[in-house]
């Protein structure tokens, strides 16, 4: 993997290396795949102001993520299915966030279950994505494995009431292949029977509103985050209703087509919440500068999903973690180049729009 020297390269690897249809499902985005191409665009409609003489020979990349350390503000995604593409699956990218010093989030969708994680790699930190089903005691019972497993978080996903048109697996027909089920959620159905993806998304409950996220809130013993925010006020009213921290996304342009993009809502969201809970971003994430970026932008951290995939799928465990290097190591020099001695030190003051591409034509 050594002549893979940037995130990019590992996704035209993983690429050529995934059956279509698998490479389909993970790549591709709802509709024309608008917003997914815009995640991507948006952070370049940033520049970075650098600055110089600051007096510093040592640059760490090390971050307070929801009170405790990480190696980095750059934190693993919730990506579901991993065994798609690598036969250790979810156990395999816990393992390349743990080596990385920094937090991996897994999907109620895995192919392993909270506790599985947990025991295979106990030494990782770990966040626990949720999604909510029309029986509380599902969802009840998820939660409890997570927080029993030493989850440290719970992230509820509130962006998908329904499930996108993601037109590549339509042409492709891709199907999840029978038997590779949702363990988590056949263990809270009390099932052995492998759980398909469509009878998952039936379970789940599309009528979540305000109240169900302060009882959720109100009920955990670990803090609650909302993933799926892009407007201030849908910032506003978690923060209100309890959510201890928000994450921007837009389902990897995966749900709404043509939504926001997720560089483009996180200013209005960090205002909105206004230090009142922390923020993070997830969504078109490629580069150390993008993760600068978006900490300049007001992020307590950033979430990576494709590009940790894509490292799984080109070299298992090993590839993850080369991925996240990358982007440590990206991150770190644009520290040194932007004199700050750690993510913390950035700041609007070290971003500004980028001027309209008519300035830079010939």
């Amino acid at each position: 993997m050594d002549e893979l020297i940037c995130v990019a390269d590992f996704e035209r690897e993983a690429e050529k290396k995934l059956d279509p249809g698998v490479a389909g499902y993970f790549f591709g985005g709802a509709c024309d795949e608008v917003t997914l191409g815009d995640n991507c665009a948006a952070w370049r409609r940033w520049r970075l102001r650098p600055r110089v003489l600051a007096g510093l020979g040592e640059w760490d990349t090390r971050a307070e993520v929801l009170g405790a350390e990480a190696a980095m503000p750059v934190l693993v995604a919730p990506v579901a299915y991993q065994r798609l593409v690598d036969p250790e699956g979810e156990i395999g990218m816990a393992r390349a966030a743990a080596a990385a010093g920094t937090v991996m989030c897994l999907s109620t969708l895995a192919t392993t279950r909270p506790s599985e994680l947990a025991a295979a790699v106990p030494e990782g930190r770990r966040w626990f994505q949720l999604y909510c089903f029309r029986d509380e005691a599902v969802t009840r019972a998820l939660m409890d494995e997570a927080v029993d497993s030493g989850f440290e978080a719970v992230v509820v996903t509130v962006d998908a009431p329904r499930g996108g048109r993601r037109e590549r697996d339509l042409r492709t027909g891709f199907k999840i292949p029978e038997g590779l089920g949702v363990p988590s959620v056949q263990a809270a159905l009390g099932t052995d029977r492998a759980v398909t993806i469509e009878e998952t998304f039936a379970l789940m409950d599309p009528a979540l509103d305000w109240s169900d996220l302060e009882a959720l809130a109100s009920a955990s013993s670990v803090p609650v985050l909302l993933k799926g925010v892009l407007t201030a006020e849908d910032a506003a009213l978690a923060v209100e209703h309890g959510a201890a921290g928000v994450v921007v996304s837009n389902h990897g342009g995966r749900q709404l087509d043509c939504a926001t993009a997720t560089a483009d809502a996180l200013p209005e969201v960090v205002e909105a919440v206004a230090g009142g809970a922390p923020v993070f971003v997830d969504g078109g994430l490629r580069r150390g500068t993008d993760v600068a970026i978006a900490m300049a932008l007001g992020a307590e951290a950033v979430l990576v999903g494709r590009p940790a995939l894509w490292g799984l799928a080109v070299g298992g465990s090993d590839g993850a973690a080369s991925v996240l290097e990358l982007l440590r190591a990206e991150l770190e020099l644009a520290l040194a180049l932007c004199g700050c001695a750690s993510p913390a030190e950035l700041g609007a003051e070290h971003v500004r729009e980028a001027p309209p591409a008519a300035v830079y034509s010939a």
